[in-house]
């Protein structure tokens, strides 16, 4: 079980209560995964790149400072189109990864490419995430990695301008990330990487979908036909414009408000083929009494003014329990969400969090190792932790719209991936822009 760790603000956030059905048509910020694969491969790559319509978050600024500080050239000075002109990799240099899981999984592998010292370190929630199986790896490829025994940050990686690569076992079932932080660097590997892994599924499948079809758009020659097998060869990335998709993780919060009031959302700029899991979200937002359809207006989903419970393996979409668990809050019967049980080790232990602040708020909701079950039953206001969680904070946004009087203790927390979420929310609450 992973740690809780809770600091509270003297000024809680009250969540807006919706009184009618909401309407509103948005335009989000790009996906935070997205952004952060394009800007590692955009540093390792042969000529400049460009990012259209990237995340600007905490997360993101934290990669592009990162990179930055390691020598390649990073203009994101205009919110709409970021510059990177790749240059050599020098230490020393330090990389702040606060408690973003891209930048401490991403960035390590990169450093093993860079002549110098590189030392990670971040908020102390981060040093609770695991890296322990990243760490493992990159010693088994060639790298020297200083870290301690409990594998975690702080570390340092003491890069020699190259890493031998080759073939590695590791267990990620902690997360996919693991996985993708070695397979973007791998290119740049001498021998590449044959990444294998061992142990309990690895969760979220779409993101090393996402990895592997962002590390062939960029030239590298990656073989997936193996299940748990990833083969990336030695060669150049090509330097190229990346289009970033909407941010599908944070449209969840506001699709689940068009169910929570019987409205409409439309979320914007939506792609015909995403790289996201936007198959998935729709399925169970239809199960959950949603309508999803996707035109050139957007991606919109609408309300039928029910809203049912399901039972349902989250283990592909793991971002999306926090929302989906506050929709199930407010369903006609229960639900049952397994295959999560690595959430405990995001940002905070997230089923333990939930379990505890939703039953503070007069639920009926119980954890088990790799999930939750809610029977819903009245709520009623309260002081809902959110733990430095953006997605704790979007749980409770979701909840309040129903339940008056519940008050996030941070909802400054959410600029780690939406620095706009309270303004944004709130509008689309009050029908006010």
């Amino acid at each position: 079980m992973g740690n809780l760790i809770a600091t509270r603000p003297p000024q809680p956030w009250t969540a807006p209560t919706a009184s009618d059905p909401v309407a509103a048509t948005l335009r989000l910020p790009g996906s935070k995964s997205m952004t952060a694969r394009a800007l590692v491969l955009s540093a390792l790559a042969g000529g400049p790149s460009t990012l259209a319509g990237p995340l600007r978050a905490r997360d993101t600024e934290l990669m592009a400072a990162g990179l930055r500080a390691m020598g390649a050239h990073m203009s994101i000075s205009d919110d709409e189109r970021w510059l990177v002109r790749p240059h050599p990799l020098v230490g020393p240099a330090h990389v702040d990864v606060g408690l973003a899981g891209t930048v401490m999984r991403f960035v390590p592998p990169v450093a093993g490419l860079a002549d110098g010292r590189i030392t990670f370190d971040g908020d102390p929630q981060a040093r609770t995430r695991p890296l322990g199986p990243l760490i493992g790896a990159l010693r088994s490829l060639g790298a020297r990695v200083d870290a301690p025994a409990t594998g975690s940050l702080p570390l340092t990686v003491l890069g020699a301008g190259r890493v031998a690569g080759g073939e590695v076992v590791i267990d990620a079932s902690a997360s996919s990330q693991l996985v993708s932080g070695l397979l973007l660097a791998a290119p740049r590997f001498d021998r590449g990487v044959v990444v294998r892994h061992v142990g309990p599924p690895v969760p979220s499948a779409p993101h090393l979908r996402m990895t592997v079809q962002m590390l062939r758009a960029a030239g590298a020659a990656v073989d997936d036909g193996t299940p748990d097998v990833w083969v990336v060869e030695p060669g150049p990335l090509t330097g190229r414009g990346w289009q970033i998709e909407p941010d599908l993780s944070g449209a969840v919060p506001f699709f689940a408000a068009a169910l929570v009031t019987g409205g409409e959302v439309t979320l914007q700029g939506w792609p015909r083929s995403s790289a996201q899991p936007v198959e998935q979200l729709r399925t169970l937002l239809q199960r959950m009494g949603g309508e999803v359809t996707l035109s050139t207006a957007g991606l919109t989903v609408r309300g039928t003014g029910a809203v049912h419970g399901l039972t349902a393996d989250l283990s592909d979409v793991s971002e999306l329990t926090p929302a989906l668990t506050a929709l199930a809050m407010l369903a006609d019967s229960p639900s049952v969400f397994t295959g999560v049980g690595h959430i405990r080790g995001h940002e905070t232990d997230r089923l333990t969090a939930l379990a505890r602040e939703f039953a503070a708020l007069g639920a009926d909701i119980t954890e088990s190792p790799d999930g939750l079950e809610i029977r819903p039953r009245p709520l009623h206001g309260g002081v809902f932790e959110t733990y430095h969680d953006h997605r704790m904070a979007h749980a409770a946004a979701v909840a309040g719209l129903a339940v008056p009087g519940i008050e996030l203790s941070d909802v400054a927390c959410t600029s780690k991936t939406m620095p706009e979420f309270p303004a944004l929310w709130s509008a689309m609450v009050t029908g006010k822009s």
